[in-house]
């Protein structure tokens, strides 16, 4: 029998997905953001929902670029610090010794140390309520030169639980290991 949950736990897991921005002062900010994922595959396009009250929502209007970077599970109490902490109030960087580097491609820097990378350019912005729902152009897209298995390691989350995930081993190929029931 099932049993009747919290709207927070429509998806699970979730990736962590820290989002990095600038302040009109040009100050690097990162963001743990709860909601967030593939937008479009052409063009290729990311979602992210931001509450106005939100420092990275301001920024997200004034500099309408973003990254989106993955985690790699050995920063999870990083990620989780950008997440509780607001850049109005600390410099996240400083607080971590993670480093900010400036995107070449957008307004807005990522994360040196996290392997993967998605650089953004907002491109539609639809008020869903509590949330805008930010959907981001992704411009350019970066990826650790030795990163084999740049997947593994990679952490996500469950909303309703409010549970850390590591993300691991393949188990099967997408479009192929359904192909058993196609006759």
């Amino acid at each position: 029998m099932k049993k009747s949950i919290k709207p927070q736990s429509l998806l699970f897991p979730n990736p962590i997905i820290i989002v990095c921005t600038y302040d009109a002062q040009g100050k690097a900010n990162a963001a743990t953001l709860a909601w967030g994922g593939v937008a479009s595959s052409e063009p290729p396009a990311v979602s992210i929902a931001v509450q106005p009250p939100r420092y990275t929502f301001t920024a997200l209007n004034e500099r309408k670029a973003f990254t989106v970077n993955l985690v790699p599970a050995k920063y999870v109490a990083e990620a989780d610090y950008f997440g509780i902490a607001s850049g109005r109030d600390a410099d996240k960087f400083a607080v971590t010794g993670l480093t900010p580097v400036r995107s070449d491609v957008v307004d807005a820097p990522y994360i040196a140390e996290f392997p993967y990378v998605l650089e953004c350019q907002v491109a539609h912005m639809l008020d869903l309520g509590r949330h805008t729902l930010f959907i981001g152009e992704v411009k350019g897209t970066l990826i650790e030169e030795d990163a084999q298995t740049w997947s593994d390691g990679l952490i996500s989350w469950n909303a309703a639980t409010r549970d850390y995930f590591i993300q691991g081993s393949s188990i099967g190929k997408a479009f192929d290991c359904g192909r058993r029931f196609i006759k």
